[in-house]
């Protein structure tokens, strides 16, 4: 990987090199002025660029100054002229022979009217587009995501829910891909979303949701893939947007995108620092059992513990992302781009137990959890794409690096309030230090060639090479000394690394009113991993109950077939979109590293999550039955669905059978592959535009799933139905005021142990436009009635528990929105008709 990137940068200094000598015969000075043809008020910005009849491309252009001036020194030649700005219309002067110094004078630009009112149409239109494969969502104007993370704007998204710790459902399955502009990104995290919840919502452009990926895509995630396209491109010339946050419970955020574009580059960044309290808080009712063992019943030390946990939670985050994307000619372009991200966190937990025999307390402790955390991550990409003609016959290649790190130290005190005991033994203080590194490699190329007028056939390969290194140490008090020593049993290395190469091609038509899209991929995973532990293999099967392998080298070789079908009902009608789609696909879910390693966390003393090194991938098959109706002014969609997912994971809680040294029984977590999972369910979407000033939008999903499998001899089959939904209403209020509501509710679930009860809850949010529509203020309240909880019962034979806990309290947010030199038309028309390429076979 190395020497191609080394390669990569090497071919960009070339062509800078080049660009330098080719202006060096630049001696000739075109200059003029811009103007608007009524008001006679010089243009800012507007676009002057230069098409060279000898080279067959533009060759040069600038943009005017605050009088509306510009000079620029060009070669002698004959060119084509063209005078832009946005909503104006074009004047362009053709053949002009430019053999010496040009002053083209005062330029006068008229209104475009007829796109100001397209333009007008398009903004009030619907913000979903369906393609073959995906549905597109523009959520530029979600007021209640403002001032938010890109977690809170996932959560408005229709099939989407992200739960109060984080995890991202699609159709209510969390095996879901999550991709950033298309390819895997440190972005993501390390496996997961943590890393989602600290980006700012007004960072992405578009969400797209795809239930039914082609051949194209990675082939993991059962459940579909979430596509989050990051803001970019912007118009010509110099512009951006400044965004300032204040809220409660402290949220304090500062964003800015700043961009310029001319017709030979594009430079683009998007720079933020967060700083937010984030408490939460839990309670735990947990209810020992008997238990019997060699025919002898065993009383528990404690029959009921009642744990009451309150979190503090300080996090400062900065993220920057930096890009140019440079036009060799107008059909290719090289695009490099550095994306950075630092972030610390310090939380305090205070941790009540109360412990109870007979219904009487007899025990009351206090456990004070402090931990610190900081890691930063980079990523580099370099995206090359070549244009042979203007029908999509291209050529793309992507080279990616990503290298990420965490440090996480983590102090465990624990004191008596209340105990029958005659002089306790104190409890061991304990401290965790963990570190990981991760890094990734990704290259990537896709070919398309058009065949015919309504045909295409495409082609790619990607490699995906990650390493992801753990290195987790357990310190305890030696009591008597009061000094420190490793718990060896404990303490572990777990090099990780996961690689995989894959090749796809497929194939795209379209007949009449019918297309399809039928693709095949070719996938082969690599999950290895060494386990350095000071424990032999023997001991460590005795600890965790199972046989360790702590060196693995599996392989897995998987074809994937996609089809995707589309029937356009609606003819040839213009101002009508019915269709019927149909989509079929085998996916797989890969284990992530945090699931393979053995060694159980230390968050807890009595609740221990551990990973499992037998883990194989799941796959599935899922067929997908969609329909569209779009009228003038509501839109219409709703689809069912089936999957068959065989090795299926599904994390148990079993008592581990060890205690802690005041006797309470330890419980694990812990991830396993059952035999069987089968979910069927079914969507409702309406988006309805009556008037201007109002738009509402419901989405409504019902599931049901089926899980067959057992685990060291227990059963863990279950069978449940369950549902979510969610309400938005916008309204446009006089004085530019605009009103939003989101309201969620979700269904109670069950798996085989547990049962989660319904979450409702309700966003509110308020904004004004400011500075002829160049600024906006925005008030919103994130969970208004705080009653985002989660509330679960677990049942086994040794134990039972009650859970409530609460992620994230109700937030209250203002945010002021500055953009300089963006008039609003354009933005909302950017934001409506780059949710997707016209391309329906786009993957």
């Amino acid at each position: 990987m190395k020497p191609l990137l080394e390669k990569s940068t090497l071919i960009l200094l070339l062509l800078f090199s080049n660009f330098l000598l080719a202006n060096t015969d630049k001696n000739i000075t075109v200059k003029g002025k811009v103007i608007d043809a009524e008001t006679k008020q010089p243009l800012e910005y507007a676009t002057i660029s230069f098409f060279s009849y000898s080279e067959n491309k533009i060759v040069d252009g600038i943009i005017t100054d605050t009088e509306g001036l510009f000079e620029i020194k060009i070669a002698q030649g004959i060119y084509d002229i063209n005078i832009e700005y946005i909503s104006y219309k074009t004047i362009k002067l053709t053949n002009k022979n430019i053999n010496g110094n040009l002053d083209l004078g005062i330029i006068e630009l008229e209104l475009n009217f007829e796109s100001l009112e397209a333009v007008e149409i398009v903004a009030e239109r619907t913000t979903v587009e369906i393609k073959l494969d995906k549905k597109i969502y523009n959520i530029g104007k979600d007021l209640t995501t403002a001032g938010g993370t890109v977690n809170d704007a996932l959560n408005n998204v229709p099939s989407v829910t992200v739960d109060i710790d984080g995890a991202i459902s699609l159709r209510g399955n969390e095996s879901v891909r999550i991709l950033i502009n298309g390819k895997p990104s440190a972005l993501a995290g390390f496996g997961d979303s943590n890393i989602l919840s600290q980006l700012p919502a007004e960072a992405i452009e578009r969400v797209e949701v795809i239930t039914s990926p082609s051949a194209r895509y990675d082939a993991e995630g059962t459940a579909g893939i979430l596509n989050i396209i990051l803001r970019q491109k912007e118009t010509l010339g110099f512009n951006g947007s400044l965004n300032l946050t204040v809220g409660n419970p402290d949220n304090a955020g500062i964003n800015a995108n700043i961009n310029y574009r001319t017709e030979k580059f594009n430079l683009f960044s998007n720079i933020g620092f967060r700083y937010y309290d984030a408490p939460r808080n839990s309670f735990d009712d947990t209810r020992y059992f008997e238990s019997i063992e060699n025919n002898v019943t065993l009383a528990p030390e404690f029959e009921r513990i009642i744990e009451d946990e309150q979190v503090e939670r300080l996090n400062r985050n900065y993220n920057g992302n930096f890009g140019i994307e440079y036009f060799l000619s107008k059909k290719t372009s090289i695009t490099g781009n550095l994306f950075y991200r630092y972030g610390e966190d310090a939380d305090l937990s205070l941790n009540n137990s109360e412990r109870y025999n007979n219904d009487n307390i007899v025990e009351r402790t206090l456990r004070r959890e402090k931990q610190e955390e900081e890691g930063d991550s980079y990523q580099l990409a370099f995206n090359y794409i070549t244009k042979f003609n203007t029908n999509g016959h291209e050529l793309t290649a992507d080279l990616q690096f990503e290298n990420g790190s965490e440090d996480q130290f983590t102090n465990f005190d624990e004191d008596y309030i209340i105990t029958n005991q005659t002089d306790p033994e104190p409890f061991q203080r304990e401290e965790v230090f963990a570190t990981e590194d991760q890094k990734d490699y990704l290259v990537q190329i896709d070919y398309v060639l058009p065949l015919g007028e309504n045909s295409r056939f495409e082609a790619g390969y990607r490699g995906n090479y990650q390493n992801e290194i753990t290195d987790y140490s357990l310190e305890q008090e030696n009591i008597t000394t009061g000094t420190f020593f490793v718990n060896d049993t404990i303490s572990n290395v777990f090099d990780y690394d996961q690689n995989i190469n894959a090749f796809y091609t497929q194939y795209g038509t379209k007949f009449g009113d019918f297309s399809f899209l039928l693709g095949l991929r070719l996938e082969n995973t690599q999950l290895k991993g060494t386990i350095d532990s000071r424990l032999t293999d023997a001991e460590l099967e005795e600890a965790f109950g199972f046989p360790i392998d702590t060196d693995f080298n599996n392989n897995f070789l998987g074809l994937f077939p996609t089809l995707n079908l589309i029937y356009n009902l609606a003819g040839s009608e213009e101002d009508s979109e019915e269709s019927i789609t149909f989509g079929f696909n085998r996916r797989v879910n890969r284990p992530r590293g945090y699931y393979l390693n053995p060694f159980p966390s230390r968050s807890s003393r009595t609740n221990v999550f551990q990973g499992n090194p037998n883990l194989n991938p799941a796959f599935a098959s899922a067929f997908d039955i969609g329909y569209l109706k779009r009228w003038e002014k509501l839109t219409l969609t709703t689809s069912i669905y089936y999957q068959y997912e065989t090795d299926s994971f599904e994390r148990i809680q079993e008592n581990t059978g060890q205690q802690t040294t005041d006797g309470i029984d330890i419980i694990r977590s812990i991830p396993v592959n059952l035999s069987t999972n089968k979910r069927t369910g079914a969507e409702l979407g309406v988006l309805y535009n009556p008037e201007k000033w109002l738009r509402l939008n419901t989405s409504f999903n019902v599931f049901q799933f089926v899980t067959e499998g057992e685990f060291n001899g227990v059963d863990y089959a279950a069978n449940n139905t369950s549902w979510f939904a969610r309400f938005s209403g916008k309204v446009t209020l006089p004085n530019k005021i605009d009103w939003q509501t989101n309201a969620n509710y979700t269904g109670a679930i069950e798996n085989a142990q547990s049962r989660d009860k319904d979450i409702f809850s309700l966003d509110l949010a308020f904004s004004k436009e400011f500075f002829n529509d160049n600024a906006t203020i925005s008030l919103n309240a994130r969970d208004l009635f705080n009653s985002r909880k989660r509330r679960s019962t677990t049942n086994t034979d040794s134990f039972s528990s009650y859970n409530e806990s609460q992620r994230r309290q109700r937030q209250i947010n203002l945010s002021f929105l500055y953009r300089f030199n963006q008039q609003k038309q354009e933005r909302n028309r950017r934001e409506n008709n780059d949710g997707g390429s016209d391309d329906e076979f786009e993957g």
